[in-house]
């Protein structure tokens, strides 16, 4: 992967856990005092429309970065595409388990060890148990 696909990578997987990322900022600036606002901000993120529009906004501008990415290697059109298939369907999934494996490890490891650091909780419904 180049670096130009790192950043896309990445910012794609930090959009999709947007949900949960401010929640995680705001108690920790704001002090305990909005642990149970933070929360509820959270709850209503995670578990409405939101989250879907986050991933779905995450998806599109992974397959922008993609493009880009692509067309700054010489495939711009559709037989660039055919002629170089392997590479940009190899590309395509490693690029997407990447982001996958990223917004994982990064929402439900590091956010949720760290909203539980701060004081929100979250203790219960971890993934460990």
């Amino acid at each position: 992967m180049t670096t130009d696909l790192k950043g896309w990578i990445g910012g794609s997987a930090i959009l999709a856990s947007m949900c949960c990322l401010p929640s995680v900022i705001w108690v920790l600036f704001a002090g305990s005092s909005a642990i149970v606002a933070a929360d509820q901000l959270s709850n209503n993120l995670y578990y409405s429309w939101v989250r879907w529009a986050l991933y779905a906004t995450s998806l599109l501008m992974l397959s922008y970065g993609l493009i880009l990415f692509f067309r700054s290697k010489g495939i711009c059109t559709l037989d660039d595409v055919s002629r170089e298939r392997r590479r940009v369907i190899n590309t395509t999934l490693a690029t997407f388990t990447i982001s996958i494996l990223f917004y994982l490890v990064w929402n439900y490891v590091v956010l949720e060890v760290a909203g539980i650091a701060v004081g929100l909780p979250w203790e219960d419904s971890a993934f460990w148990n």
